[in-house]
């Protein structure tokens, strides 16, 4: 559960509730419940088939064994992308809390540093990941405190659910989908637990449950601090939340709390584009350049290179609003997969009811194309074009590497 929780509870929710706002006023709290009851099925659906397929690859795995090659190729495809777009919009929220003025030359900097650190084997440890989830929670807390008791907090700046419609509702929940990213961490525990087939469906929705109430009171209390159109006007919502009141000593905490939040996550998120590129390098499904490890530092060098490259342009070119829809449309897509993949597990292998797979699959599509249109369009073409190129490369022809 604390895994789950140190997985979910990050940058995403210091970045995503602005876009969130401007998609759907206070109906982002709408939102918010129906982006983490599209996570617990995806979620659900990961730890079924973790616990069948216990290597490292998740769904890139799952759907060559599952549902075949050209399926696992196009799942591990949508996460390398969709990846690669979180991690310009972390890169994005680093510059937008560490010095708004400068916003994209801090985070290119961010991406170039990460980088190197990723390339000479240096990754995020045990400790380290502690001390971040601990500044992410005392500057969560301070969003609280100086929201509620800096004097400016009233219901009138809330406003009523439904200003956006419920097409601003659906597409605040596939933005805010973004911030729950990293839910699937607990399915891959199924080799490491006492009982997992007790353990894990446990774990999974109280960690969720958790997180939701986390974010939905974060949620709460910036909307009633400023109110929504502030929000989304912003790009550093919760400090904005913060500086509104008399308590505004506490902005620098939630800008400190956001950087270095942003900074875990990009660290984490380029070493698992990287070695996600590297995997699929290593079967054929990418260019075979990226199966390469550097003699010295041990890691996948060519694809962290690659993943850092990537990264900068998205960072000079989006916005974070535009890269966290193409991020959570490809992620979507590839959730879509994992759905249908456990959708085909016997009865004996299944902890939950078919049905969350179905209703997975249906969520995950609902939220991919409510997201802003330039985030489907561009998505959708991504997505397409990697499909084909797949075909051109022949990955249809490829056997499963195990069933």
């Amino acid at each position: 559960m604390v895994i789950g929780l140190g997985s979910m509870i990050g940058a995403g929710v210091f970045a995503a509730i602005g876009p969130a706002a401007r998609a759907a006023g206070s109906g982002l709290l709408l939102g918010l419940a129906f982006a983490a009851a599209v996570a617990y099925c995806n979620a659900t659906s990961s730890a079924q088939l973790a616990a069948v397929h216990p290597r490292s690859g998740g769904t890139y795995v799952y759907g060559r064994e599952r549902l075949g090659p050209f399926w696992g190729y196009l799942a591990g495809w949508g996460f390398v992308v969709g990846k690669t777009a979180s991690c310009a919009a972390m890169a994005l929220t680093v510059g937008a809390y560490a010095w708004p003025a400068g916003r994209r030359p801090v985070a290119v900097a961010a991406v170039v540093a990460l980088t190197a650190v990723n390339y000479r084997g240096v990754t995020k440890t045990a400790r380290l990941t502690r001390v971040i989830v601990a500044v992410v929670l005392a500057a969560l807390a301070a969003v609280t405190v100086g929201s509620l008791a800096g004097g400016q907090a009233t219901t009138g700046n809330l406003g009523p659910l439904t200003t956006g419609g419920w097409s601003g509702i659906l597409e605040s929940a596939g933005l805010l989908f973004f911030a729950f990213a990293g839910y699937a961490r607990i399915a891959t525990l199924g080799e490491e637990v006492v009982d997992p087939a007790r353990t894990i469906p446990r774990a999974i929705p109280i960690a969720l449950a958790i997180t939701l109430v986390v974010y939905a009171t974060i949620a709460v209390s910036a909307l009633l601090a400023v109110g929504p159109a502030a929000l989304a006007d912003s790009t550093a919502p919760l400090a904005t939340a913060v500086r509104a009141g008399s308590l505004h000593a506490l902005a620098p905490a939630v800008r400190v709390g956001g950087t270095l939040a942003a900074l875990g996550v990009l660290l984490s998120l380029i070493a698992g584009v990287s070695r996600t590129a590297f995997a699929m390098a290593a079967n054929g499904d990418l260019p075979r350049a990226l199966d390469a490890v550097h003699p010295v530092h041990r890691v996948p060098h060519r694809a962290e290179l690659a993943a850092g490259a990537a990264v900068t342009v998205l960072v000079l070119v989006a916005d974070l609003r535009g890269a966290i829809g193409f991020s959570s449309f490809a992620v979507l897509a590839y959730y879509a997969i994992t759905n249908v993949a456990a959708w085909t597990l016997p009865p004996d292998q299944r902890r939950w009811p078919r049905a969350l797979c179905v209703v997975g699959v249906a969520g995950c599509v609902l939220l991919a194309f409510a997201l802003p249109p330039a985030s489907v369009v561009s998505g959708a073409a991504v997505l397409t074009a990697g499909a084909l190129v797949g075909l051109v490369r022949g990955v249809t022809d490829r056997a499963p590497t195990r069933r």
